[in-house]
């Protein structure tokens, strides 16, 4: 694996790690002479506008207002995933990773609709954390917030309307939402609470495992050990197999997504290649022998929902056969964000680089498509290929290394939280491992590559 220069884990999120871009940037400054001229001439406009607003914008305006208005601005030329956070912002977004926060428990993004044959930017939710304010008033993944407290959003950008969702515990919020489902939009009151997630909880069904990985916090891999631990102790002896539930997990830190692929991976594999602009600064992060789980059985289980670090987990294990992928197809978010923290306390969460899956797959727009496709009938929420400003799919032989799905899809009717007795989704992996010896590979006990389809109850 290639150095890493010390870093703190806050500043890994969402998907990952920052690695040495430095150099680039002194490459890029070599190159600037090239430019600088017309660089110049652009930035002397800028101050010119600055200044003419300053002067004469017919109220008076603060320059702190005007600067963080114009970084907005360029930032919103980019990707969806850059972002410029004020301090109070960034600060509460560096204590998210801890799973300690105040507010609703959504994880939202913004989506371009066709409204009346015009678009409009819409405020879309991706899914809602489990056991948050947000999923127990029946918040789902798909629906649109039109309003947060009666302010409209139309014109609102993603993070502040984030912050406007943060709040204490037990103060009140109203949203008004709008989904496929309502013949008119709805106000649904939610309560903020004191949100603490608890990134990784278990169950046993009949020697089987059951694992749902929420998001990758600070400590999601100890977290998982423990709890593997305590369903052996639980079963009285080594699991018969293990269903991984990443449905509506939207990502977090790399390092947990890398450290829980490789409790299920021999040594020695790749999990996830990063690469920064046309291919530079390329890091390669591999599996270790100790501490891997037995090659048992295993489904993953994913759904539109299961974005970033979780398309990393998930990637890693199909590519190297270690468990089935089964859902519907992910969120398709390929790229690399690293958090910069600026002089004044405010944060630029930069896009640096794509990922690529062990076989060279880079799922941008794609997702990772699932093994065994079951039908949950589960509203479909937002992709990246929704986004505005997306970064599209490369071409070429990685591509080609997509297997399509070849199975009929499976129908069930799932629930992705609440009572385990209720999730047929779940039920349906269960069923897979119990018939594991039907569509086994017998040289190595890995699952066969080729899709299958089940009946459920």
């Amino acid at each position: 694996m290639a150095s890493r220069p010390p870093r703190s884990t806050w500043a890994t999120v969402l998907l990952l790690a920052p690695f040495a871009f430095l150099g680039g940037m002194a490459a890029d400054r070599l190159a600037f002479g090239a430019s600088g001229n017309e660089v110049y001439r652009q930035l002397d406009v800028f101050t010119r506008v600055l200044s003419y607003i300053e002067n004469n914008y017919v109220e008076e305006v603060g320059e702190k207002q005007l600067i963080q208005g114009a970084i907005k601005g360029m930032v919103g030329t980019l990707d969806p995933h850059t972002q410029f956070m004020p301090p109070e912002i960034f600060k509460d977004l560096k204590v998210d990773t801890s799973g300690e926060f105040g507010g609703l428990g959504i994880e939202l993004t913004n989506r371009v609709l066709l409204k009346n044959g015009a678009k409009m930017e819409a405020l879309v939710v991706v899914a809602p954390i489990d056991d948050t304010p947000a999923s127990r008033a029946g918040v789902k993944a798909g629906d649109v917030i039109l309003k947060i407290d009666g302010e409209p959003t139309a014109d609102m950008d993603l993070v502040t309307a984030i912050s406007r969702l943060r709040g204490p515990a037990g103060s009140k919020v109203i949203l008004t939402i709008s989904r496929e489902s309502f013949a008119e939009p709805r106000d649904l009151i939610l309560v903020r609470d004191h949100i603490r997630i608890v990134s990784v909880e278990g169950g046993l069904h009949d020697g089987y495992g059951y694992i749902k990985i929420k998001n990758f916090q600070e400590s999601t891999d100890r977290y998982l050990r423990r709890a593997l631990d305590e369903l052996r102790k639980e079963n009285k002896g080594e699991l018969k197999g293990l269903v991984l539930d990443l449905r509506n997990n939207p990502g977090g830190l790399l390092e947990q997504a890398v450290k829980v692929s490789d409790r299920f991976l021999a040594g020695g594999l790749t999990i996830v290649t990063t690469k920064g602009r046309g291919g530079r600064h390329a890091e390669e992060d591999k599996s270790h022998e100790r501490d891997t789980e037995p090659p048992y059985p295993m489904i993953v289980l994913v759904n539109g929902g299961s974005a970033s670090a979780s398309e990393i987990v998930a990637g890693a294990l199909q590519d190297h056969g270690r468990a089935v992928i089964m859902g519907l197809p992910t969120f398709g978010k390929g790229s690399v964000q690293t958090l910069i923290e600026l002089e004044d306390g405010s944060g630029l969460k930069l896009t640096i680089a794509r990922y690529y899956t062990p076989k060279g797959r880079s799922i941008q727009e794609k997702g990772i498509q699932p093994d065994v496709v079951v039908r949950t009938g589960e509203s479909g929420g937002p992709r990246e290929v929704d986004l505005r400003n997306h970064f599209r799919s490369e071409g070429g032989p990685a591509d080609s290394k997509v297997a399509p799905t070849r199975a009929e899809p499976v129908e069930a009717k799932a629930s992705t939280g609440g009572d385990k007795g209720e999730d047929e989704l779940l039920q349906t992996a269960l069923d897979y491992l119990h018939t594991w010896q039907v569509f086994k590979s017998p040289a190595s006990g890995s699952p066969s590559r080729t899709p299958s389809s089940v009946k459920t109850r």
